[in-house]
């Protein structure tokens, strides 16, 4: 009996062991609860969304209303004559609103004036466009027997112009064969011709530059000291200019050429000379452009 009595006390404690059931604190119960607190309410929902669909329809009545139209284009950095040009273009905007106004079509309108380069947009409200222009830079004047064009620096033909008009820059002349309309970019060697005088705009040459002759393998500036300017092909054109800027004050009253076709080795010498008298002549100075 003792026996048994002592193995029934021995079993009693794994029993209870068994049987225990392990407790949360319950201020961890309570924490996951008050997430809750964080929800928004069905009301602060329903506020929201009037809220939104107010400013919807605000905006739409904003687009469909006079209460922003275009009564004004304004242009910035365009000299007079191309701002007038560029309203007229942009003239379909007028009473048209701010909000609704397609600015792609815009551009290409604006881009369309040949003296306009780029353009940029804004809206300034409650009435105004406002577009920022850079302007093309003229650079030479394009010839074609009696007719005569302004070519911008880009490449691009940007007025037709009077005979005679702009005396200081240098002409190109074109074959009758070559199509040339305004608003239009030239091609090829007259492309090339262009590319030529068009860093001289902000860097000259000690002597202004008055024609520009231009074949497959060859790009001559004629200067108005009488000196012809070989510049070879069209590679290596900012280099050429430069070795250019440094020879030409050491040649004095040489009527002749100048060639730079290779720029480390720039040679001068007496046009139509039959002993071929050139020199190599020493380049003073940085080339770099």
């Amino acid at each position: 009996m003792a026996g048994g009595r002592g193995s029934r006390n021995r079993s009693r404690p794994r029993a209870r062991a068994a049987n225990a059931v392990a407790s949360f604190p319950r201020s961890a119960l309570g924490d996951r609860l008050e997430l809750s607190r964080f929800a928004p309410s069905g009301r602060s929902i329903g506020v929201g969304l009037l809220i939104l669909l107010a400013g919807l329809g605000l905006y739409v009545l904003a687009r469909t209303t006079s209460a922003f139209a275009v009564d004004q284009v304004a242009v910035q950095g365009a000299p007079p004559d191309v701002a007038a040009d560029v309203r007229r273009a942009l003239a379909p905007a007028l009473g048209e609103s701010l909000l609704r106004v397609d600015l792609h079509e815009l551009l290409r309108r604006a881009q369309n004036v040949p003296m306009v380069a780029s353009a940029s947009f804004d809206r300034s409200f409650p009435h105004t466009l406002e577009i920022t222009v850079v302007a093309e830079v003229p650079v030479a004047v394009v010839r074609q027997g009696s007719s005569s064009w302004l070519a911008a620096a880009g490449g691009r033909v940007v007025a037709k112009l009077d005979r005679g008009a702009r005396p200081a820059l240098p002409r190109i002349w074109l074959k009758r064969d070559v199509d040339v309309q305004v608003g239009d970019p030239l091609r090829g060697l007259q492309l090339h011709a262009v590319a030529a005088v068009a860093p001289l705009v902000e860097r000259p040459l000690p002597s202004a530059v008055n024609s520009v002759v231009v074949g497959r393998e060859e790009l001559n500036l004629s200067l108005r000291s009488g000196i012809e300017l070989r510049l070879g092909d069209t590679s290596d054109l900012p280099v050429k200019l430069e070795v250019a800027r440094s020879v030409l004050p050491q040649l004095g009253d040489l009527q002749g050429y100048l060639d730079v076709s290779v720029p480390e080795r720039p040679v001068a010498g007496v046009a139509g000379d039959t002993l071929n008298s050139q020199v190599e002549v020493e380049v003073s100075g940085s080339t770099t452009p």
